[in-house]
């Protein structure tokens, strides 16, 4: 029986997940399957279940992993000193942005798939959602303030943004790509610059 190979600096349980990941971007969570997944993997069924209960606790994994690294990484850019509203907005998207292009398979599973939790996870990655934007939210109320910032609504703000980076998926599909740090650096360019007031 084949053995599940692990990557260099992971787990077994990493290497199903990755492949999880790429699975549920494909067809969906709800139309993969364990025998899917197994094949994908390269063993039988039973092997899995060694290292997971479910494809239902592969997507927690999922959606927990992206969401708690995104609140670590905001928390940590809001609790720098000396950054002004500015900078932080684009320390925030620069790091979205890098997730979308290097994490891409779970990145896009976490923001697509997430509804197919059932409680409570389900209500646990709702609530986790919406204190992350209102955590961006307010470190642009923040630069309003200060004058940094035009007087926008936040909140919509940040729904845009959100939305233009989990745009990057058609980044993915194109044959003819800019490279990564070119494309970064364009659309923290556009999303800062329609934000900030002008002198």
């Amino acid at each position: 029986m084949a053995k599940i190979k692990r990557n260099r600096n992971g787990t077994r349980k990493d290497v199903i997940i990755a492949k999880a990941a790429k699975l549920f971007r494909e067809k969906g969570f709800s139309a993969t399957s364990m025998r899917d997944l197994a094949e994908h993997v390269g063993v039988e069924a039973a092997s899995l279940y060694n290292h997971i209960s479910s494809k239902a606790e592969i997507l927690q994994e999922i959606c927990f992993k992206i969401a708690n690294n995104f609140m670590s990484h905001i928390e940590e850019v809001d609790a720098t000193p000396n950054k002004s509203a500015i900078e932080k907005i684009q320390a925030i998207l620069r790091f979205h942005i890098k997730q979308m292009l290097d994490n891409y398979e779970e990145v896009y599973v976490s923001d697509r798939e997430w509804k197919h939790l059932t409680d409570p996870y389900l209500s646990n990655i709702q609530s986790q959602r919406r204190t992350y934007r209102q955590r961006f939210a307010s470190v642009i109320e923040d630069g309003i303030r200060k004058g940094e910032i035009k007087p926008i609504d936040a909140p919509t703000a940040v729904l845009i943004m959100l939305h233009a980076v989990s745009g990057i998926e058609s980044w993915h599909r194109s044959k003819k790509k800019i490279a990564g740090e070119v494309l970064e650096d364009n659309m923290v360019q556009i999303l800062v610059d329609g934000l900030r007031k002008q002198a």
